[in-house]
């Protein structure tokens, strides 16, 4: 009877880790879910950040391109 009972105690305990390391899974699978989410937040972020720098140069090279042909002008109208 004294083996019956440890084995039942055993499978007790046994039951409660199982529910535990259940919990925990699920903890850890809501944390990697948050945590794709904001890497896919950042990925987007860094587009938009690379877009917004491609934009600024683009813009400087015009403006810049700009003043060359007002030079160009002033030159032709001397």
């Amino acid at each position: 009877m004294r083996f019956c009972d440890k084995l039942q105690e055993e499978n007790n305990d046994l039951k409660i880790q199982k529910k535990n390391l259940n919990n925990l899974y699920n903890v850890l699978l809501e944390e990697n879910k948050n945590l794709k989410n904001k890497y896919d937040n950042l990925k987007m972020a860094k587009i938009i950040s690379v877009r917004q720098d491609d934009f600024k140069a683009a813009k400087d090279r015009l403006s810049k391109l700009v003043r060359e042909v007002d030079k160009c002008i002033a030159l032709l109208n001397e």
